[in-house]
């Protein structure tokens, strides 16, 4: 019977030998690499310290709402809802529990269209596409290679189909994806509203804005559906000679004018205001301290690795 024991293989424990990794080896070609990646990881460590501070403050001001009462569901929206089959037969919608108005805000809210209608009606093109810099002292100072304080004129050198004055296809994207916060606590129905920017007073006076025109927005669009539904009502009552359906149209009428009413007493009409922004006295972001040690981590990785691989270079160079 023959013992595999026994059955020494010399180029078999040689090919061990050679897959085998020798630390003390690698350890040696680090040391021996160390000015190298003392060096590179200076320069990354350097050049970190040197990009967060060349980052703007970003200062973050936002607001607690809770959805209303009308926004909820309630109110004349849930008088509406019991009215619902009646308003079917005569051909008007009246929402009700149906139409989610607080989706339809926050939507609404991150809209083109009504960003585009925020961004002109407050003029404030300049503060969201052109500022340079913020400071206590002096306030926001503009980029003089975009835009001309002076004269209200935008200077920037782009190529076409780009404009000097950015468009709304530009800025847009800007006020969505850097300026505009909006969430939503599914558990609790409470939305936050926040807006990031250089300047604290410009994202807390942004907020409010905000607040005021999605509430405006919201009740204009109900005031002028209930103007329509009335106009399209009275023509019905006009039109009808059956008393019981005369007596829906009546109360249908109601409603709608109930709604329009309400709609122009309530100043909060979709949010209310729970928590309302202040002008925030700390920044948001960046967090510089974090930058330099991801910068200097990096520098130090990459250091390592460059040394290990030009050791592999130098023992092809030599065989």
């Amino acid at each position: 019977m023959t013992n595999d024991t026994h059955n020494y293989d010399p180029q078999r424990h040689s090919d061990y030998q050679d897959d085998e990794i020798d630390l003390r080896e690698l350890f040696g070609i680090i040391w021996q690499g160390k000015w190298w990646i003392i060096a590179i990881t200076f320069v990354f460590a350097v050049g970190s310290v040197i990009y967060s501070l060349s980052l703007p403050n970003i200062y973050k001001s936002e607001a607690t709402l809770a959805p209303t009462e009308e926004a909820s569901g309630g109110g004349l929206s849930q008088m509406a809802g019991q009215l619902g089959g009646l308003a079917s037969l005569a051909g008007v919608n009246l929402g009700g529990k149906n139409a989610d108005k607080t989706t339809i805000a926050l939507e609404i809210l991150e809209s083109r269209a009504f960003i585009k209608g925020f961004v002109e009606k407050y003029d404030i093109l300049p503060e969201l596409m052109a500022v340079e810099e913020w400071s206590r002292g002096a306030g926001i100072v503009f980029d003089n290679e975009l835009y001309n304080p002076d004269t209200n004129e935008w200077v920037r050198e782009v190529e076409p189909p780009q404009q000097p004055k950015p468009t709304s296809w530009e800025y847009v994207k800007v006020f969505r994806e850097e300026v505009l916060e909006v969430s939503k606590d599914d558990t609790t129905g409470l939305v936050t509203i926040a807006v990031n920017h250089q300047s604290p007073e410009v994202a807390e006076q942004w907020v409010v804005w905000l607040i005021e025109e999605i509430n405006n927005h919201m009740r204009e669009r109900d005031i002028q559906e209930a103007q329509r539904s009335l106009e399209y009502l009275d023509k019905e009552l006009q039109s009808t000679s059956l008393s019981d359906m005369q007596q829906v149209f009546y109360q249908l009428i109601e409603k709608q004018t109930q709604t329009i009413m309400l709609a122009n007493v309530r100043p909060e009409y979709i949010f209310q205001t729970l928590d309302p922004a202040v002008v925030p006295e700390q920044k948001a972001k960046p967090s510089r301290a974090l930058i330099c040690i991801i910068g200097t981590f990096l520098g130090g990785f990459l250091s390592v690795g460059f040394v290990l691989v030009r050791n592999i270079f130098r023992k092809e160079d030599e065989k």
